[in-house]
């Protein structure tokens, strides 16, 4: 539900959260699961998560922040997060827009990505950012 307080407009905030539960997010989804995605870089294949956009100031660690592990590899630009606990992806900082996170669909309540249907995959192999090696 969208609130309005005076001339403010309050977005709903959706929950999302690990497999144990350590990990609690708190995100603003104003026009729903936006541009959900695979990728196929070799972290993203392995993990097999369905993301959605979500822009930074859009997501707030409400609980557990000290259980999330954080990984980066290749070029270091991606923050990948973890909880430490049951190993679950929740959330990461994109490498292709550092302004917006990437949130694991599977974490949010209510939501079961296996209704999404047909999924997109980025080409994380051939990523323009990457380094020649």
């Amino acid at each position: 539900m969208i609130k309005q307080v005076g001339n403010t407009v309050i977005q709903p905030l959706h929950r999302a959260a690990c497999h144990c539960g350590a990990v609690q997010l708190e995100l603003q989804l104003p026009r729903g699961i936006v541009d959900p995605r695979r990728c196929d870089c070799s972290l993203c294949r392995r993990r097999g998560a369905i993301a959605a956009t979500v822009p930074l100031d859009a997501l707030q660690v409400v609980a557990g922040a000290e259980q999330l592990a954080l990984y980066q590899f290749n070029t270091r630009t991606a923050k990948h997060y973890f909880c430490r606990n049951c190993g679950i992806y929740t959330h990461h900082q994109r490498r292709s827009n550092p302004r917006e996170y990437g949130v694991n669909v599977a974490c949010l309540e209510g939501v079961n990505p296996f209704d999404l249907g047909e999924v997109p995959t980025s080409d994380g192999i051939n990523h323009p950012s990457d380094r020649a090696e």
